[in-house]
């Protein structure tokens, strides 16, 4: 019989980025908790099932360590975590998913963090739509991030591809035009 691979992967997310405690998980300074530790608490799941989640999930949020013992979230976390990411240079643009409901608040006050540490950023229209999707009819907001970064706000990149920093002041922000469906 196959495992419901999203509920796993909802479960992992939501241990490995907000409640280890509530799987019975301790995660080390830099959000890795054992593989062992792990399969037991979401119980008859096969190294094999979490392996296919991880290696099949649509947001690729998860990774393994090289030596397979580890695993942790490649971000969103809102629980304290070093994931240790460099600095780097972003493209220059970076672009956000988001919803009508929210675009006054975001354009007085700009993109914040709310209760992750950093503003996740798309380098493409695609994946930001799929964000946006998630909370109704996507609005996609442009980031200048090159002005951003000459500026002096720092810029890193997961091993997925999602773009971190802190936050995104309004004055780099606009709103993509909507295009025809």
């Amino acid at each position: 019989m196959k495992k419901d691979t999203k509920a796993i992967s909802k479960t992992l997310s939501y241990w490995l980025r907000h409640a280890p405690e509530a799987g019975g998980l301790v995660l080390d300074p830099a959000g890795w908790a054992p593989v062992d530790a792990v399969l037991t608490a979401l119980k008859r799941v096969s190294f094999d099932e979490l392996l296919h989640v991880v290696e099949n999930n649509d947001k690729q949020r998860f990774e393994l360590s090289p030596d397979l013992d580890r695993i942790r979230a490649r971000q969103g976390h809102s629980i304290e975590i070093d994931l240790d990411l460099p600095s780097s240079t972003p493209p220059a643009t970076l672009y956000h998913g988001t919803v009508d409901r929210f675009l006054q608040a975001i354009f007085e006050g700009g993109l914040k963090k709310m209760a992750r540490h950093h503003v996740h950023l798309s380098a493409n229209l695609e994946t930001a739509t799929k964000v946006g999707a998630r909370r109704g009819k996507p609005v996609i907001l442009i980031v200048d991030a090159a002005r951003m970064a000459a500026d002096g706000h720092v810029f890193m990149v997961s091993s997925n591809g999602v773009w971190l920093t802190e936050a995104v002041p309004p004055a780099y922000l606009s709103r993509a035009e909507a295009t025809a469906a």
